[in-house]
């Protein structure tokens, strides 16, 4: 029997995972599953109903969570104030030296932000950039004249999520070692927050189809539709 299957059937001792649960008892059985040596992420699974072949039903957006994501973001910023940007927190920052590294195939960072102006040169980028889900983009904050305030905000614990080919999203929401509570809280942020992101094109029922919540190396626990039904 494979690691994966021996936390499977730990797994089963804990709870029954062929029943669906509310968040919060969701959150109270991950806490018994076994721990692993390194602190696991942990991580909500949407299922979506939208068409996802359709431009006009695509989900993506950001939101911030409550008590931050655990991991540390290492942000670039494209902008010709290297100075400033260094200063409020950005791990890389510049413009042409930049953007030849980037274009080199170097992407050591998490997120990249960029000012109005240079994203018109940063647009040239969209190839090494966009595969790897680092493009800026207004929509999820990272195009902003206000770079304090979009370091900041991504430093905190803001998010972006959008859905894959398959119509699904898988987005962190903290870290094993994080309390009950803490995970609940941002749980709930993301379920909100994909939740008002349904498209408008979108009608009738079953916009989210199914959630489940999991750690890295833990089986994953579905929640009741009772958490998202309402969407």
């Amino acid at each position: 029997m494979d690691k994966k299957s021996k936390r499977y059937v730990s797994g089963t001792q804990v709870a029954d995972l062929t029943k669906d649960y509310s968040l919060q008892e969701a959150v109270e059985i991950l806490a018994k599953f076994p721990k692993t040596k390194f602190d696991e992420t942990v991580e909500l699974a949407f299922r979506l109903g939208v068409d996802p072949t359709a431009g006009e039903q695509m989900v993506r957006g950001t939101t911030p969570l409550p008590n931050g994501s655990g991991k540390t973001v290492r942000v670039a910023v494209f902008t010709d104030d290297a100075e400033a940007a260094l200063a409020a927190g950005a791990d890389h920052a510049g413009l042409q030296d930049l953007m030849a590294k980037v274009s080199e195939g170097w992407l050591d960072f998490d997120v990249a932000i960029a000012t109005t102006e240079a994203m018109k040169q940063v647009r040239t980028l969209a190839r090494v950039l966009g595969p790897k889900g680092l493009m800026p983009n207004p929509k999820s904050g990272t195009v902003t004249d206000d770079i304090a305030g979009g370091i900041k905000a991504v430093k905190a614990g803001r998010v972006e999520f959008k859905m894959d080919k398959s119509g699904n999203i898988a987005l962190g929401v903290g870290k094993r070692s994080f309390t009950n509570e803490q995970i609940l809280e941002n749980a709930q942020t993301v379920i909100e927050a994909i939740g008002k992101a349904r498209p408008a094109t979108f009608k009738g029922s079953g916009y989210i189809k199914s959630i489940a919540l999991a750690a890295t190396m833990s089986p994953g626990i579905r929640l009741a539709s009772s958490e998202f039904n309402k969407f």
